[in-house]
Formats: structure tokens, sequence, C-alpha cells
């Protein structure tokens, strides 16, 4: 189980520095899921999920993903509470917000990875405790 937290931490590294080039951490069928879009948002495989990915970063200035809790949930998923921060690149609007991200993990890689915004709906999703 350590393995796989190890493995996000290595991924919030980059993240920490703004740095999303990586993604040989990323299984090639991967699933990136943003629940709370108004369509549901999936992208399923790598190419889908970094076209996906790059489309959310351009819009940004000095975007930033921080990790601040790792929780193991079982032998697969990995849970992380963090935040995210960036600048609007048209508008000059700031954010930052809260977030929570699951990755399940198979043999090493990201199978799934689930986006969230709002801590409780996580965790209801989850059916964990607040």
């Amino acid at each position: 189980m350590s393995e796989n937290v190890d493995l996000v931490r290595s991924i919030y590294a980059d993240w920490e520095r703004g740095d999303f080039t990586h993604d040989d951490w990323a299984d090639p069928a991967i699933e990136l899921v943003r629940p709370e879009s108004l369509d549901g948002d999936a992208h399923q495989g790598l190419d889908a999920s970094s076209g996906g990915w790059r489309e959310w970063l351009r819009a940004w200035k000095d975007f930033r993903a921080e990790a601040h809790d790792y929780r193991t949930l079982d032998n697969d998923r990995v849970l992380v509470f963090g935040r995210m921060r960036g600048v609007g690149r048209l508008s000059g609007t700031s954010i930052d917000t809260e977030t929570v991200n699951l990755f399940h993990i198979r043999q090493g890689k990201v199978v799934r990875l689930v986006l969230y915004s709002n801590r409780e709906r996580a965790l209801a999703d989850l059916g964990l405790e607040q």
C-alpha cells in the first residue's frame, strides 16, 4: 500500500512545481473523471485524458496542485486532500480552492483518477465520514 502512496506523492511533487508534463504514472487506458462537472465529464484513455488536462491548463498561469493529506483507502485507492491555485490567463482572476482527488492504482499505474472540488461530495460518494 505504501508503494501506491509513494507513487501519488511523486505525481504531486511535479504538480506542486506546476509541472504537468509527465504521464508515465498513468495506465494507457486511464479514466479521468470530474463528477461535479455539468455533463459528468469523463475521459477514457491517456490521449483523451491528457487532452482534457491540457485544455484546462491552457486557461491558467502559474497553476499548481498541492497535496496536504494522503489517505490509503484500500489496496488500490489513495485519496488526496489538497488545493489548486492559479491565475486565469485571460481574466487575471486568482483561484485558490480545495480539491479531493481519488487515485485508483493497479500494478504501479493510475488506472482511474477522480477529481473533486467539493470535499463533502467526495466523502459522500466514497461513503466516508467527514
